[in-house]
C-alpha cells in the first residue's frame, strides 16, 4: 500500500514538473486555439463547423502531450537508474532524439573514456604500491627475526627493554599487514568451528613475557565454548585488544571471561586508565587516536579500527564500555554466525 502511495505520489511529481518544463509550449497552443476561434467568428463560419475543429485541434494537441510525454517518462525513468549506477551505463542512454542531445552524448562519452582509462591507471598504481607494502612487511621480519636473537644471547635489563621495543615494532609490522589484506579479506577467509579457549591462549601467550615485564596480573579461566570463525582473523583481534589493554593498564590485572549477560560474548576487561566519554563514539574511526592517543604520542588510531572491520567480516560484533580511572571492557560477540 505505502509503495503504492510512493508509486503515485512519484508519478504525480513528474507530471507536475513535464507541464512546467512545456507551459511555453502549451500556451502556444492555447493562443492558436484562440486565434483559429476568433478567426473563425470574424469570418462567420458555422458554429458547429467552429467547435468541430477547436475539438479536433485540442484532441490532437493532447494526444501529442501524451505521446511526448510518454517518452519523458520512459527517458526520465532511464535516466534515473543511470543516476543511481551510472558506471559502465552510458550505452544505456536515452537514443538521442536531436542534435543537441547527440552532442551531449558524445560529451559523455568521451568523459567515460577519459575515466575508464584514469581508472586504469589508478588500478595498476595500486597494485604496484600493494606489492612493495605486502614484499616490505614481508621482508622487515628477517632483521626483526635477527636482533631478537642477538638480544637472546645476553639478559640484561638494556636487552630486556630492547626486546620490548622490538616486540612492538613487530606489532606495528604486522598490523601494517592485516591493514593491506583487509582489500581482500574476505578471500581470505576460511571459516571452521574452534575451541575459543585455543585461540585466547594464542593471544595471551604472545604476550606473556609484557604481563610478566609489567607485573601485570592476567585472571583467565577456561572459557569452555566453541565458535565458528576464522582462527587468524580472529586471533588478530584479541592480540589487538590485548595489546590496548596492557598498553593503558599501567598496574593492576587484566580479567578474560563469558559474559554472563549475552551467549558467546568474551569480554576482556583491564584496571587501565579507561577512556574518556567524548571519545567513546568515535574509537573505531580510522585513525582517531582520541585523548590517550595524543597523550602517548605512538597510537596510530588504526588497531581498533581493524578490529571493528575484521568482526563485521566475520559477522561478529565488538563494542567498548569504559570509565576514566576505572578501566575498559571490551566485549565480542561471537554468536552471529551460524551455518
Amino acid at each position: 500500500m505505502e509503495q503504492q502511495k510512493e508509486g503515485i505520489r512519484q508519478e504525480f511529481m513528474l507530471i507536475n514538473w513535464y507541464l512546467k518544463e512545456h507551459l511555453a509550449s502549451a500556451v502556444r497552443i492555447a493562443a492558436f486555439i484562440g486565434v483559429f476561434s476568433l478567426l473563425c467568428f470574424l469570418r462567420n463560419v458555422p458554429q458547429d463547423v467552429t467547435v468541430y475543429m477547436i475539438v479536433l485541434m485540442a484532441a490532437a494537441g493532447a494526444a501529442g502531450f501524451c505521446f511526448h510525454y510518454g517518452k519523458y517518462r520512459k527517458h526520465h525513468l532511464v535516466l534515473a537508474l543511470l543516476a543511481a549506477e551510472p558506471q559502465g551505463k552510458t550505452e544505456a542512454l536515452p537514443e538521442a532524439d536531436g542534435l543537441l542531445a547527440r552532442d551531449y552524448q558524445q560529451i559523455i562519452a568521451s568523459y567515460e573514456r577519459q575515466f575508464q582509462e584514469e581508472q586504469i591507471k589508478m588500478e595498476q598504481k595500486y597494485r604496484d604500491m600493494m606489492e612493495y607494502y605486502t614484499m616490505w612487511t614481508h621482508q622487515i621480519k628477517t632483521p626483526i627475526a635477527a636482533m631478537r636473537l642477538l638480544l637472546q644471547e645476553e639478559d640484561t635489563p638494556l636487552s630486556r627493554e630492547m626486546q620490548s621495543e622490538l616486540f612492538q615494532t613487530e606489532q606495528y609490522v604486522q598490523m601494517a599487514l592485516q591493514y593491506l589484506r583487509m582489500e581482500k579479506m574476505t578471500s581470505d577467509l576460511v571459516f571452521a568451528r574452534y575451541d575459543l579457549d585455543a585461540l585466547i591462549r594464542q593471544a595471551v601467550r604472545k604476550y606473556a613475557p609484557l604481563f610478566i615485564r609489567r607485573k601485570i596480573i592476567l585472571s583467565y579461566e577456561p572459557v569452555h565454548c566453541e565458535v565458528l570463525t576464522d582462527e587468524k582473523w580472529l586471533v588478530f583481534v584479541l592480540e589487538q585488544i590485548l595489546s590496548n589493554a596492557l598498553k593503558y593498564t599501567k598496574s593492576g590485572s587484566i580479567h578474560i571471561y563469558l559474559s554472563p549477560d549475552a551467549p558467546k560474548t568474551l569480554v576482556i576487561e583491564d584496571t587501565g586508565i579507561g577512556i574518556a566519554p567524548e571519545d567513546l563514539p568515535r574509537i573505531f574511526e580510522k585513525g582517531y587516536t582520541g585523548c590517550n592517543g595524543r597523550a602517548d604520542k605512538r597510537s596510530t588510531g588504526i588497531g581498533l579500527y581493524l578490529c571493528r572491520q575484521i568482526m563485521e567480516k566475520l559477522s561478529h560484533t565488538i563494542r567498548i564500555e569504559s570509565e576514566m580511572g576505572v578501566g575498559t571492557k571490551v566485549y565480542l560477540g561471537l554468536d552471529t554466525v551460524s551455518l
